[in-house]
């Protein structure tokens, strides 16, 4: 079936009726009908596609993506509520670099499709990928707060889990400077406040070596945070401000010194 013709439920139903129709054609990518149908947000379409038993209706592309990893990258909540209604899909499938379709919901920022995903009893919301992230270290490297505040009130996520370099979403959130996710994680009890890095560097190190003054404010303001803690090379944020010529930022360390 050509792409084209995803748009017209008849013609599919016509074409599916006839014998001389391979029901599962592969397209580029190895991509199959019901992965494009997705793709475009086709519903009618992939429930035709997914009432016939000849049709395969978990297939990969050669990323190793599903057609519900593409719906929830889409945005197309109408089909990710019927693929996760038939017992036929995988709900928590991983691609080649080990990423669901939660982990690509929530880097879009995609609340709603999160919320479907979380929902279900299917899905791991703490699962890492490939270079040890979870959707949670996501969804604080992109400013995401309305997702990080629905993974953190699952209970189902760990919010001090170390990614990459040994990072948290502390880290995360405070090396991209987005304070409204910092100030939601120090608010949250179970979360470290002093977490360290492979380098032994908090998020007070890293918000003092990228000159965030509001983050490095936003950190000291709360009692949880050491200002005092060393990397492995003995320095302190103070330090690091000093030597990287951060005036605001030494100001602001110096006093909590």
């Amino acid at each position: 079936m050509a792409r084209l013709l995803l748009e017209s439920e008849e013609v599919i139903r016509l074409l599916l009726n006839t014998s001389k129709v391979k029901t599962d054609p592969k397209g580029r990518d190895r991509r199959i009908a019901l992965y494009m149908a997705a793709e475009k947000g086709y519903k009618a379409v992939i429930k035709l596609l997914l009432d016939i038993s000849k049709v395969n209706t978990d297939p990969k592309a050669e990323n190793g993506r599903t057609a519900l990893y593409i719906a929830a990258a889409y945005r197309h909540e109408a089909v990710i509520k019927l693929l996760l209604n038939t017992s036929k899909v995988n709900a928590d499938p991983k691609d080649r670099a080990g990423q669901t379709a939660l982990h690509m919901a929530v880097e879009n920022g995609h609340k709603a499709v999160v919320k479907l995903l979380l929902n279900t009893t299917k899905v791991n919301a703490g699962t890492k990928d490939k270079n040890r992230q979870t959707a949670l270290y996501s969804a604080a490297a992109n400013g995401h707060e309305a997702v990080v505040k629905l993974l953190l009130d699952t209970g189902k996520v760990d919010a001090n889990a170390q990614g990459w370099y040994e990072r948290t979403a502390l880290h995360s959130a405070a090396t991209y400077r987005h304070k409204a996710v910092v100030k939601l994680l120090l608010n949250t009890s179970k979360v470290n406040a002093n977490p360290k890095d492979r380098h032994r560097e908090t998020a007070l190190h890293l918000a003092a070596t990228y000159r965030h003054k509001a983050v490095v404010k936003l950190l000291l303001d709360t009692s949880k945070v050491d200002a005092g803690t060393k990397d492995k090379n003995g320095q302190t944020a103070l330090h690091i401000a000093a030597k990287n010529r951060r005036e605001a930022v030494v100001k602001l360390l110096s006093l909590a010194s």
